[in-house]
């Protein structure tokens, strides 16, 4: 009998053997899940404990909690009280009622089996940088909380709903509230059991392909709105960093930001804050001779002067200035020339990228500013540039124009179009670039940038910039559903040394913090599409946060990201990261360079002309009322007479004995006394030139 009951045996030893084995996996794949906010693991219920209350059970409070989690709840916890406490200017009760069901539901995600998930990025280590407000929440049930509670929270919910979604809402797959059975289900994304399954398929992916991913570094924070990092060129390894308002910061190879900005125009600058304005600081762009000439060029939006007034929003400027001959370190403010104005109606699909090409030519980038028929008909000649790509030659020895026009544009001889576009068809360009280094020997010259389709608005293109091409028509590099609500924002062609596998790739995303690569093949010439992902466990020890605001790019080509921070109200949230490649050292000894230290200018012409301002080639060109070589000599009209030396535009120094603007005069008030020998002569002359020299200095 023993015998026979042997194989039943061995069989239920197998299965609880099963049992335990899949209840340690399943422990050690929930472990991570289920912890209360102080670290420890949720607190199972007994049953003679268990109080069986539906969500809507009256009281509140962590009865109606109990309700909520039954079996596991951290409810007992301390933390869990001290944050009911901390966040209750927050939760608190409204008068709406149906807002206040809802703050009631999330008052209980300290009790969650979950919470330290619900209140903590689980990406961002056992040292984030701050505490979540709120709990992250799933898609459907952020919206529905934004206009259930919007307007009964004051000052909490001043933004839109995709801005605080962005913020709040759950993306990466993983655990948010509710994480418990709802009755008021919106849809797939209202509760965190519906889609459960799915965040394991995406943990298992992760771990597969994390060896693959990228790290980020965080450069500098404390940044106001950053939008663009371009370096100058010259050496000195310094980073340039654009903020909206219209600040431009330095930022040095020892890491260090200086006080002073490089360049502040703020009171020029019309910058907008709310979400979808683009108005502000857009670009700026060195001259690829910036080390000999000192020339920079900066575009930006104002609504100053003459164009106060009138149908239009604002304009969009284009303006050169030229560095301190005594400060590498600042811009001579005096030096600003304005290069282009084009009249926007709206704030929005601006562009007002600038980046020279290989060919030396200064290339911008303008969108069509949503301009639509009606516009153009109410205001007749409003711009002939938007929506184009404009390419000027900035290195003219013209002292009356700005700039000339290259022949070799498509429209050089042309009367039906401006001769200064290059291709247009573009709707709303994000950000566009150059590679430094093309690979295809038929191509001068590659420009990638990212836009907008101008027949469906929701999807978003990466666009090849070719002389003479039409985009509303040609066909893109690359086209594509949008990963997110987030616009497309375009980035660099890596060409860093760090890494040897981003080398080549054009490295883009858009503004919720998805990323990807577009690389050509050597074979077949066809741009490949890659996702990029930046790892955030392991080696890499940065975690990038909040929308993207742009990209940059430094002298020795490695590729940056800039970012604001999760609160739209702090002023200086803003961060600068760095994109490193996790299997190369930090710095390979083949990559090390050492930056030279920023020079003064010491051409021939920044150094001797003073009454005038240097063309990029190098020559003086005089101010009104003055001339010679360096328009050191000033121009008098009629001359100065008696001797009289003209030291300023019609403005005389006459000799003892003569008055008027000319010297003309004769001053009666002084007695002749006829002065005998050659010594009163002399101490007239010496008298006369003394005068002469301390009024020059």
């Amino acid at each position: 009998m023993m015998l026979k009951m042997l194989p039943f045996k061995l069989l239920l030893v197998a299965v609880v053997l099963c049992f335990f084995e899949g209840d340690a996996k399943f422990g050690e794949s929930g472990a991570r899940r289920r912890r209360c906010l102080n670290g420890t693991p949720p607190r199972r219920l007994k049953k003679r404990d268990r109080r069986v209350l539906s969500p809507e059970a009256p009281g509140g409070g962590e009865a109606m909690c109990r309700g909520l989690y039954p079996r596991l709840s951290c409810c007992s916890r301390t933390d869990a009280q001290g944050l009911l406490h901390a966040e209750a200017k927050i939760l608190s009760v409204t008068n709406n009622t149906e807002c206040a069901k809802l703050l009631e539901e999330i008052k209980c995600a300290h009790c969650s089996p979950h919470a330290q998930n619900l209140f903590h990025s689980p990406e961002k280590g056992e040292t984030p940088e701050r505490e979540l407000t709120l709990p992250y929440l799933c898609r459907d049930y952020c919206k529905e909380f934004y206009y259930t509670c919007r307007g009964h929270i004051p000052g909490f919910l001043q933004t839109t709903a995709d801005e605080f979604c962005f913020y709040y809402a759950r993306k990466d797959g993983g655990v948010c509230f509710p994480d418990f059975p709802r009755k008021q289900v919106r849809g797939p994304a209202s509760n965190s059991l519906d889609h459960m399954e799915e965040y394991d398929k995406e943990e298992e992916i992760s771990r597969k392909h994390k060896h693959n991913c990228f790290c980020i570094q965080e450069v500098v924070s404390g940044l106001r709105q950053p939008v663009g990092a371009v370096h100058c060129g010259d050496g000195s390894h310094r980073l340039f960093i654009l903020e909206k308002e219209g600040y431009v910061k330095i930022f040095s190879p020892e890491g260090d930001i200086f006080k002073e900005p490089f360049l502040d125009i703020h009171k020029l600058v019309q910058s907008g804050i709310k979400g979808g304005d683009e108005r502000g600081l857009l670009s700026l762009a060195f001259h690829p001779n910036y080390k000999k000439n000192g020339k920079l060029y900066v575009s930006y939006t104002t609504n100053q002067e003459r164009w106060a007034i009138g149908p239009h929003d604002h304009i969009l400027r284009v303006v050169e200035y030229t560095v301190s001959r005594k400060n590498p370190h600042q811009v001579d403010m005096r030096t600003a020339r304005v290069f282009l104005e084009v009249a926007e109606l709206h704030r929005k699909h601006l562009g007002g990228q600038l980046l020279f090409g290989p060919d030396g030519f200064l290339y911008i980038f303008l969108g069509d500013g949503m301009i639509t028929l009606d516009d153009m008909e109410e205001m007749d000649g409003l711009s002939d540039f938007t929506g184009s790509v404009l390419r000027l030659d900035v290195n003219t020895d013209l002292c009356n124009v700005p700039y000339s026009i290259p022949r070799s544009n498509p429209h050089f001889n042309s009367t039906n179009q401006p001769p200064e576009i290059f291709a247009h068809g573009l709707h709303n360009p994000g950000r566009c670039a150059v590679d430094r280094h093309p690979t295809d020997v038929n191509i001068n010259l590659t420009i990638l940038c990212s836009d907008s389709n101008g027949k469906n608005r929701s999807s978003a293109r990466i666009l090849q910039i070719i002389k003479g091409k039409d985009y509303e028509s040609e066909p893109s590099l690359l086209e594509f559903k949008p990963f997110s609500s987030g616009s497309l924002v375009g980035g660099f062609v890596y060409r860093g040394c760090q890494s040897e596998r981003l080398y080549g790739s054009y490295v883009f995303g858009d503004r919720n913090g998805n990323f990807l690569t577009l690389q050509q093949s050597p074979a077949t010439k066809q741009w490949q599409e890659k996702p990029l992902c930046l790892g955030n466990t392991g080696s890499c020890r940065g975690f990038f946060s909040g929308p993207v605001l742009g990209f940059g790019e430094d002298e020795l080509g490695e590729v940056y990201i800039l970012s604001s921070s999760k609160s739209m109200t702090q002023p200086h949230s803003g961060k600068l990261y760095k994109i490193i490649d996790p299997k190369r050292p930090l710095v390979p000894e083949e990559c090390k360079r050492t930056a030279q230290p920023a020079q003064v200018l010491t051409s021939e012409c920044s150094r001797h002309c003073r009454n005038g301002h240097c063309t990029p080639t190098g020559k003086c060109c005089c101010n009104q009322g003055w001339e010679g070589e360096f328009c050191r000599t000033a121009k008098c009209d009629p001359a100065c007479r008696h001797g009289g030396v003209c030291v300023r535009p019609n403005k005389c120094l006459c000799k003892k004995g003569y008055l008027g603007p000319q010297c003309e005069q004769v001053d009666r008030n002084i007695r002749r006394v006829t002065r005998a020998g050659i010594l009163d002569q002399i101490l007239d002359m010496t008298s006369y030139l003394l005068d002469l020299t301390s009024y020059i200095v």
